[in-house]
């Protein structure tokens, strides 16, 4: 698999930079002074563990760079930008003589739960990745990825739902490229909407952070079973809140 970052910035830039240092094929899709900070000097990549430059290769628009069976799409634009960059991407040849809309795979790597639905009006193959990942893009060129040891959590799974070969190699490549261990997200959307309303309505005392303080992988799995149960929960009082307004709604009998 080669590796399409559409949007190099915190999210996307960590995840390329990320599968780039476990040796997988990535490109970069980048614009304006980032594009050329990283055409020049590559990416400067900081962690907790130190920073480093990688020479990962980008372009700044499709046209530059001939799509083939395999490749992967990852989409980390701004959920305003995702439309123009859905299109600018979907109708590019790929080798075979098809076009990316039709045999690439695109997975929806960003914050919010709109993304996808947009991806689906242009792609045949649509994922959605449920992002827990702490880092910043404050300076062209340049991404700081605060989680240790792991940069993050990335469940991936088949939007709306379901889960299928390319989602398992998906997730098994973030594993190995110092993400957490997840199992491929069957009910995606649902995990995707848990997530959404946990980093909109945390409850202070049962904030989650994704630094593990112990480094091990048992205190990886406590966060992971932490997100997972307080975003269920925020998910269930979402929906009896939206009960409770519907029935406040009604017009009496």
């Amino acid at each position: 698999m080669r590796y399409i970052i559409i949007g190099a910035g915190a999210i996307g830039g960590t995840i390329g930079a990320r599968l780039f240092e476990s040796g997988h094929k990535v490109v970069l899709a980048a614009r304006g002074p980032h594009y050329a900070a990283l055409r020049d000097g590559g990416l400067r990549f900081a962690t907790p563990a130190g920073t480093g430059t990688l020479p990962v290769p980008v372009v700044s628009e499709p046209g530059e760079l001939s799509l083939r069976t395999g490749d992967v799409l990852i989409l980390g634009v701004k959920t305003q930008d995702s439309a123009a960059a859905l299109d600018a991407w979907a109708w590019r040849p790929v080798t075979r003589g098809s076009v990316a809309a039709e045999s690439l795979p695109v997975f929806c790597a960003q914050n919010g739960v709109a993304s996808e639905r947009l991806a689906l009006r242009r792609f045949r193959q649509v994922y959605g990745v449920c992002v827990w990942l702490h880092a910043t893009h404050l300076e062209p060129g340049a991404i700081e990825a605060q989680g240790a040891p792991l940069s993050g959590l990335l469940p991936v799974g088949r939007y709306p739902a379901g889960a299928d070969e390319t989602a398992r190699q998906v997730a098994a490549d973030l594993t190995h490229s110092a993400f957490g261990r997840e199992p491929v997200a069957v009910q995606l959307r649902r995990r995707r909407a848990a997530r959404h309303h946990l980093v909109r309505h945390p409850r202070p005392q049962q904030r989650v952070h994704l630094g593990v303080q112990d480094g091990s992988a048992a205190g990886a799995a406590e966060l992971a079973r932490r997100a997972r149960a307080e975003g269920a929960a925020g998910a269930h009082r979402s929906r009896h809140r939206l009960r409770e307004r519907r029935r406040a709604s009604r017009p009496p009998q």
